[in-house]
Order: C-alpha cells, then sequence, then structure tokens
C-alpha cells in the first residue's frame, strides 16, 4: 500500500478536495502552555491549490518563543483555535495552482507570513515562500528565519557607526549569539546580562567585554560600573522587567533602547518608556518588517542573512532532533542536558 505520502502527492496532482486524504499535525485546541495544549492529530491534508498558491511539503521545524507566546493566547485578535503553530521551517513545493511558474515545484523554500509548520503540508501563496539556496542543508536553513533575521535586521536598522557601548539581555540565548556575532563584526564587544540559569552560559565568551548575571548581589551596580558614567549606546532587550528596566535607566541620552521581547513575562512601565524623552525607545515586532508589502520583498530581506549562513555565521546549535510524532511528548517530558534548539522531522 502506498505511502501516505505518496497518495497525498498523487491526489494534490489530481486535484482532490479536502477530506480525501490526511497528514499529521501537532495542533492547539485552546490557548495555554504548549505543554499542556497540544495534541498530534491526524488531519485533513490541503485542497489542491488555487490561483497562486502552492502546497508546501514540510521537512524541519522548530520550537521558538513566538510560538509559546502565540499559543498562550496572547495575540487573540488575531488567533483564533483550533491552530496548528510553527512559525518557522522549511519544505519542498509539492503542488502549484495557476499563476505560479512551473519551475516552482520541487525548489526548496521557507514558508513565512503566517503558522502552521507543525504539519507534513502547507498550503500558502506563493509570495509567502522564500526560495532557499542550493548550498543551504536543511538543518541550517531550518532556523534562517526568526532568529538570523531579527538580529540582523535590529543591528542594521538601530546600530548606526561609532556606537560602542552596547548591552544584550538574555545574552545565552540564540538570538544573542547572533547579535554579539554581528557586533563583533562592526567592532563592539558588547555588555550581556543573564539570569545566571545552572548550566546556561554565552557561547563564545570572547565576543562579550563582560557578563551581568541577575542572581548575583550587586549586578546593578556593576553594571553601572562596566557601562560606565556615559551609559548605554544601545540596549537590545527582549527581557522586560526589573531587568529591562535597569537596562533602560543606564541607557545614555541620545542613546537608542530596542525592546522585542518579554521573556520575564513583566512589561516595562508607563513611566519607563517615557519618562525620559532623551532616550529613542524602538519596539521591534519582526511581524511588522517581514508584513510591511505582503511578503514582496522576503527575497531581499533574506540575502544578508543566506549570506552569513552560507560562510558560516548566525548558525543555531542544534541540541535534539524529534519527529513530528513525538514533538508532544518531549515538549512534556522535556530531555535534560541538550543546549541548543529542537530540530522537528515533519515526515516522521
Amino acid at each position: 500500500m502506498p505511502s501516505k505520502s505518496a497518495r497525498r502527492m498523487r491526489c494534490l496532482d489530481g486535484g482532490c478536495t479536502v477530506g480525501r486524504l490526511w497528514m499529521l499535525a501537532v495542533v492547539a485546541d485552546s490557548p495555554g502552555p504548549l505543554a499542556e495544549v497540544l495534541a498530534l492529530r491526524d488531519v485533513d491534508g490541503p485542497a489542491a491549490p488555487g490561483r497562486g498558491e502552492v502546497v508546501v511539503r514540510m521537512v524541519a521545524s522548530t520550537v521558538n518563543p513566538s510560538d509559546e507566546v502565540t499559543v498562550s493566547g496572547a495575540y487573540g485578535s488575531r488567533t483564533s483555535f483550533p491552530m496548528v503553530p510553527g512559525f518557522e521551517g522549511v519544505g519542498v513545493i509539492d503542488a502549484a495552482g495557476p499563476g505560479v511558474p512551473a519551475a516552482a515545484v520541487g525548489r526548496r523554500v521557507l514558508p513565512l507570513g503566517s503558522p502552521g509548520a507543525w504539519q507534513q503540508y502547507k498550503r500558502l501563496h506563493y509570495s509567502w515562500c522564500v526560495p532557499v539556496p542550493d548550498d543551504l542543508p536543511d538543518e541550517v536553513a531550518c532556523f534562517a528565519y526568526i532568529n538570523p533575521l531579527t538580529a540582523v535586521t535590529m543591528v542594521e536598522r538601530f546600530c548606526p557607526p561609532g556606537a560602542r557601548n552596547v548591552v544584550v539581555t538574555a545574552a545565552t540565548s540564540a538570538i544573542a549569539r547572533h547579535l554579539a556575532e554581528l557586533l563583533t563584526d562592526r567592532g563592539v564587544t558588547p555588555v550581556g546580562v543573564v539570569r545566571g540559569t545552572p548550566g546556561r552560559r554565552v557561547a563564545e565568551p570572547s565576543r562579550w567585554r563582560a557578563v551581568i548575571r541577575t542572581n548575583e548581589p550587586g549586578w546593578r551596580e556593576r553594571l553601572r560600573s562596566v557601562v560606565g558614567p556615559e551609559g548605554i549606546d544601545v540596549a537590545f532587550d527582549c527581557v522586560g522587567g526589573g531587568v529591562g528596566e535597569e537596562v533602560f535607566t543606564r541607557t545614555a541620552a541620545d542613546g537608542v533602547f530596542v525592546h522585542y521581547g518579554l521573556l520575564s513575562g513583566t512589561p516595562l512601565s508607563a513611566e519607563c518608556l517615557t519618562g525620559r524623552r532623551d532616550v529613542r525607545v524602538e519596539l521591534f515586532r519582526l511581524r511588522d518588517t517581514v508584513h510591511k508589502d505582503g511578503g514582496q520583498h522576503l527575497s531581499r530581506l533574506f540575502a544578508p542573512v543566506f549570506e552569513g549562513l552560507r560562510h558560516g555565521r548566525l548558525r543555531t546549535a542544534v541540541g535534539k532532533r524529534v519527529g513530528l510524532s513525538e514533538l508532544t511528548g518531549h515538549l512534556t517530558n522535556p530531555a535534560a542536558g541538550h543546549a541548543g534548539k529542537i530540530l522537528i522531522d515533519l515526515q516522521s
């Protein structure tokens, strides 16, 4: 008997309708923590693509904080349940509708613009498909979107020539590694701020001028001492809460405070964001950059990311590989001792 994938490909080519084929998907039925609301299911596969659309056979994906935040229900106005999470991944165009170049079929792409990477097939408009260079393997291309693109865009947009005093919060994170790499290329050695979680440390310590641990007494005084009386030229904060506010307080007049995440779960106070008019506050959301013209600029946007990946930069360490059928179990009982990101094999 042919496999589900083989039957699906023939069905799509023949223009079948939803309900005649099935695929594996990880589904969130309601908002909540990932480990509590996800379920592995056989679901209806995609219908044949319409005009301008493609169906992508997903190959690999991963788990990001953006998936956790979305599934939590934080973006209620634009999130409906049940939903298939997953904003990042790589796949191959399996079928194309009218108006899509025939040469697109068989091409590897990043299917962006919406969640839905945690399923075996994803249907979307072709304009949201970013072609992946042939020399980048799946396990590299899989991680090309959220962290590398955010880091490249923020450094290019907010770190002007002459900036020297740069602080990065959550400095043990994957994106902080990319920021440090890009800043080093500009001759900047940043200061990292971390929680001091046992077993977690910054990648390549030589890229950091100092690492401040907020679980140690006197960390605020040490931060002030390290940045000096001139203050911080550029701050990249994805933590918020008391840590973010302390970094904001140390930002220099005419400095830039870039807030792009809320790992602490505690928002910055209104006084923090409005009390000093001499600091430029930037609330960066990658979604705004990616969605600003319906995906028309995506190839240009990704060019520096692909170039960096091609030369061994902006890479993401893989800590654990799991099949799609294993994902819910892994998130419920994560294996200890695996530093790095999860790589999800979407066809197993």
